[in-house]
Formats: structure tokens, sequence, C-alpha cells
């Protein structure tokens, strides 16, 4: 591809810049070219973290390092630095790119494309160059993909009218594709070319975006050597928003000629609820050939942040629509996914980027899957990259077990800087041995998984765990009957405690935080009280929750049952039997769009814990009398024959070792 005259939003004067990258000359003075020049091979440090957090020990570990690589302070001119890509050149050059925003760190303003490069697997970077200049307008969204074969490293990127009021763009949005190249391992760039008459078709007329993060090339099969990248899009109807999109483009020639692949369309109801809107995609090549796209979920009505789909035609159809992982915990936020090869025969190890605070974008974390993206590991065998607020991310391969991770975190908002780390294998630890279970003699029920070393103890029938309050947890695993709905519910357990502060979970259903929907029952001792809470959505965003509590705390050190019933309008707690509690219920569904999980001893964030005993915990997807959960209180009737409605029951009277 030759290069081309840059294609502009808005008229400007003097000829489009080619040739080698410069510096924005009205905002940058000598100095601060005598200031990048300084810095250009200075590691800059990361705030430390606490002593005894897990980012501590996971920089204090051989095998991890890490350093700031773009930070508004350093770089006179802009506001803010976001939307972080990386790639290794064929030769071995790391390209870290992002969006330099000039005036404010809104998504629509005056932005530009920059790069930094290191020829030392990321050991030490050169200066900030600008490679695309926004001139008012936003050029961001970078997806580089690198090809092999010559050497080139294409850049594919979106551009809209830009704004200077921090909002957001226009619905409809003006958004276009764009794609420039270089052949010389980022040192110039050609003039961006306009990607829209091959890649925009004209029903995908609002929000527009390629990737952002690296695309691929593919090794294997009939394929081999096709370059893809992710888009995703939106359809207006001129007067509302009514289809989402989730898309592959695809090139033979080596970028010259580019073609949309496989599209998944989702659509939009009249009242703005749709099942998944796949968004933000990262790909992967796996083993059989086959790739796998994961994307961001936003505000789909499925349960979870993360999407996946396959293609087995090198891009061009995916084999089935994507579907939701309910049960990997993120938040809202883009993510990147590398295959991990050793060079030592092959780990079939795949590597996930992304934060791992379901709720908020803080603590980022690298998961591994080992089935090659079909489930995750669970944050307690993630490895912490820090547990600062953190956001967007992409990962590269440095070397045979090395990884560079590129990353958006900072101590007081996520979009405070863009680090960049490298971390082996080593660091990363080796796949953990399969976590001890506890049964569940619900119909259809696996076992449940048991974290942290929890121990059986004396219980009010039999056996029972106890909890540390500093790692101990029960997680079940999730299954399409798990996710109440719009249903009834009964939750009954048997809980001891003795503590007098601090917030202890007995049961965590659900999502987190004021927009996600719930179940939660908790001592809070302080309050003097036990207190449950559902969260429950309407339509697309209509979140309400409602919250009823005890008299007292009964942290006494003894057996005290525990009722929490959702039935005919109201939601009620009953403690040993007695008088129930009760308060208007929140109308609508208490499991939807949030990641989903079921924790005994623990919020699903993990930052809150019990310190005490559970015994005969059990859920029913109807609401029991007050005879059947009599029976239960004082004979322990089983109670959970075909018809019960039955979901769980875990006797918590034993723990069993698991084997591989």
């Amino acid at each position: 591809m030759a290069p081309v005259h840059r294609p502009h939003l808005r008229p400007r004067t003097g000829p489009p810049r080619t040739g080698p990258p410069r510096t924005r000359p009205s905002r940058r003075a000598a100095a601060v070219l005598l200031t990048a020049a300084a810095l250009a091979l200075t590691a800059l440090p990361v705030r430390a973290a606490d002593a005894d957090s897990p980012a501590s020990a996971a920089r204090t570990r051989s095998g991890f390092e890490q350093q700031v690589l773009f930070k508004a302070a350093d770089e006179p001119g802009y506001s803010c630095f976001r939307i972080p890509a990386v790639v290794r050149s064929a030769n071995g050059t790391l390209l870290a790119f992002a969006e330099g925003r000039v005036d404010n760190c809104g998504d629509a303003g005056d932005i530009d494309l920059v790069l930094k490069r290191s020829t030392d697997g990321g050991r030490t970077w050169g200066p900030l160059q600008v490679i695309d200049e926004g001139g008012g307008d936003t050029h961001g969204n970078p997806a580089p993909v690198v090809d092999t074969r010559t050497g080139r490293i294409l850049l594919a990127s979106t551009y809209n009218t830009g704004r200077d009021d921090a909002q957001s763009c226009d619905v409809p949005c003006d958004r276009t594709p764009h794609l420039q190249y270089s052949d010389d391992d980022g040192a110039t760039w050609s003039a961006p070319a306009d990607l829209g008459p091959s890649l925009l078709p004209p029903s995908w007329n609002s929000w527009y975006a390629t990737g952002p993060v690296h695309g691929i090339q593919l090794r294997h099969g009939r394929h081999k050597g096709r370059l893809l990248f992710t888009v995703n899009a939106e359809s207006h109807d001129g007067t509302r928003v009514t289809h989402n999109h989730a898309a592959l483009a695809y090139s033979d020639d080596g970028g010259g000629r580019w073609k949309i692949g496989a599209v998944d369309t989702f659509a939009i109801a009249a009242d703005g609820t749709f099942r998944q809107k796949p968004s933000e995609m990262t790909l992967v090549e796996r083993g059989d050939g086959s790739v796998l796209v994961s994307g961001r979920e936003q505000d789909g009505t499925d349960l979870g942040h993360r999407d996946f789909a396959l293609s087995r035609d090198g891009g061009e159809s995916f084999t089935a629509p994507f579907r939701a992982l309910p049960d990997l915990p993120v938040p809202q936020v883009q993510g990147s996914v590398l295959p991990l090869s050793t060079g030592r025969g092959g780990s079939g190890r795949l590597l996930l980027s992304a934060p791992a605070d379901p709720d908020r974008r803080r603590t980022m974390m690298i998961r591994s899957s080992w089935d090659e993206g079909r489930s995750w590991d669970g944050v307690e065998n993630g490895a912490v990259v820090t547990t600062d607020w953190s956001g967007y991310s992409d990962m590269t391969a440095i070397s045979y077990d090395t990884v560079g991770l590129l990353y958006e975190g900072g101590a007081v908002d996520a979009r405070d800087e863009i680090r960049f780390a490298r971390f082996t294998e080593d660091w990363l630890g080796p796949r953990r041995a399969p976590a001890p279970t506890t049964e569940d003699r619900a119909p259809g029920a696996r076992p449940a998984t048991v974290l942290g070393g929890a121990a059986t103890t004396e219980g009010r029938h039999g056996r029972a765990l106890s909890f540390d309050g500093t790692d101990d947890a029960v997680r079940l695993p999730y299954r399409d009957a798990l996710p109440l709905g719009t249903r009834d519910f009964t939750v009954s357990m048997w809980v001891r405690y003795s503590a007098a502060s601090g917030q202890h979970p007995f049961l965590w259903m659900g999502g987190i935080g004021t927009r996600q929907p719930q179940v939660w029952l908790r001592g809070e001792p302080a309050s003097n009280r036990i207190r449950a809470l559902i969260t429950t959505v309407n339509g697309f965003a209509g979140f309400t929750s409602a919250s009823v509590s005890t008299g007292a705390a009964y942290n006494d050190g003894q057996w005290h049952h525990l009722a929490l019933i959702r039935s005919g309008g109201r939601l009620s707690l009953k403690v040993d039997g007695g008088a129930a509690a009760t308060v208007p219920d929140a109308p609508g569904t208490v499991s939807r769009t949030s990641p989903f999980a079921l924790h005994l001893g623990q919020t699903v964030d993990g930052r809150s814990r019990m310190t005490g005993g559970l015994d005969e915990f059990r859920l029913y997807g109807r609401a029991l009398s007050d005879t059947e959960l009599r029976r239960i209180r004082e004979y322990n009737a089983p109670l959970d024959g075909h018809g019960s409605g039955a979901l769980v029951r875990l006797p918590l009277d034993r723990v069993r070792s698991a084997t591989r």
C-alpha cells in the first residue's frame, strides 16, 4: 500500500504530514524536548503499594518489574493518556500506543495517537512520538497488527469530530475507520487512509470502533498469514439506536485490502434492553487454528461482563452467537487475551489481563485458562499486578516466557497514567491444584469449592464449616438454575459468630455495588443487626434496592437459624423462627447484567469476609411455608427432592480434597 494523503474531518491549512513523527509544535517548547530526551532511557518507578498488599509482594518477587510509560505530568501538551495497545515487531521492537488527550480526559475531544518504542524488550523506552495528530478531532482506538512476513506494522484507528466540553460523542456519532503503517519498526508512519469504503457498511451509522487492542496474524491452516482485528458498531434509525454489531476485519494481502468478515448482530428493544453488546474485543488463535474472540459486555441482559465467540474459518464467520461468561468476575472494561508459548513444548495456557473487582476498575490481574478460554482461573489463583485503580490493558509476548503488559492505572484514578510491566511465567506461577470441595445435595448440583482452608467444626446439625475472616469462603460453581431472576425465593442457614465489629457476609449472590443485581445477608455487629439486601433491575437501567434488618446482631457465639424470604411483594427476615422483619420488595430481577457468583463467607469481590461458622445452607427457588421452615429448623428435614424447588443444599459437614 503506497502512502496516501491524509484525510481530515475538518479543513486545515498546510500539506499533509509525512515522514518522521514529531511532537505537537503548538504545545511543546525546546525545554520539553530536552526533558523527553533526558527521560528517554529512564525507567520511571510506579507508586509503591502498601508493604503487606499483594501488589507489593508482586513487585518484590522475581520475574516482575514495571514503570510508568505515559503520564500527563511528564508530557506537556496533554491532559490525559488512555487506551493502551502494544505489539512486538518482527525485529523485536516493542511499540506502545496510546491516545494522547489534549484538553481533558473525555472520549471525544482533541485526541492524538501517540507512540513510544523500546528496542531492549521494554526495559527502556524512547521519547513520545505523535503519529496521528487529531488537530481538534478525535483520532483514537488504536488496533495495531504486525505482518511477520514483511515486517510491516499496521495501525487501525477510528476518527470522529472533536468537541471541547469533555462530553461523549453525539448519538449517532460520525465515527470512521482509518489505517496507517510503518515499514521501519515504527520510526516513521504513512499518512492514514480512510477505510470506510471497505469496513463501514452504510447501516452502521452510529457508534463505530476499531479494537482497541492488538490484532493478530493467523499462523495455521489455509488462511495462514491472514491479518485480523476487531470492530464493534451500532445502527441508528433516525430516532434511536436499533442494533449492536460485533465484527472481524481481515486482510489476505498484508493490509492492502480489507473486508468485513464474521458479524454478530443483536437487536435493541424499544425500551433500550438488549441481550448482548460485545465490544472492545480481543483475539487469539487457538491450537486447533480456530480464533477465540473475547469481548467486553456492556449492559446486556445476559449475566456477565465478558463475552466470547469462535470462528473456525479464519474470521469469516462465527460458529455461533456470542455467549457470556457469567462466573468470570470483571467490571465493564476492555481486556486482552494472549497465548503464553513457553518454548518448552507449549503449556496450552492463555492469559487474560483485566481488573478483578467486578464492580469497579481496580486490581489489575492476570488470570489463566488451561482449556483455551472455555474457563478461567478464579481470582484466588490470579496474579495481582496492582491493587490500584486500573482499566484498559493490552499484552504482547516479549520472549518465550516473558510477557509485556501495558495498562491504565493510578493511585487515585485508573486514568492517572499508563504503565508497562514485564513478567515471566515463573512470576505467574504454575497451575494450581484443584481446591477442595464440599457436597451440594440439591438436584443436578455439583460440589462447591472450599477456599482458603475453611475447616469443619462442631455444627448445629453434625459438623459445620468455620471461617477465619482472612481467606476462607465457599463458592458454588455456576449453573443456569442458580440465578433467581424475578422469582420468589428462600434462603435458610445456621450462623454462629461473636465478632463485635466489621461486616460479616454470610451469603453473597450476584454482583456488587449500587448498579448490579444482587442478594446478600450479613452480620453488622457494630450496628447491632443482621441485614439483608436485594438490588433489582427493571428495563434498561432502573436499579432499585430493598433492605431488611433485625433488631439485634445475634453475635453471642451461639447457633442461630436465619431465613430470608422473598414472597408476594415482600422481603422478610426471620431469626430462630421468630416474628419476621419485613419490608416491601424491590420489583424486578435480582440476577441480570452483572457477573454472577454465589459465595458463603465473603463478598463477591473478596474485600469483606466473615469470622465464625455456617451450617446447613439452603436456597430454594420459591417461598417456603412456615411449616416447611420449622421442619428444616427443628429436624433438618431434607426437603431437596425433585419438585421441592431446592437449588442449593450444602450440609457443610465435610471437606474433600480434589484431584485433577
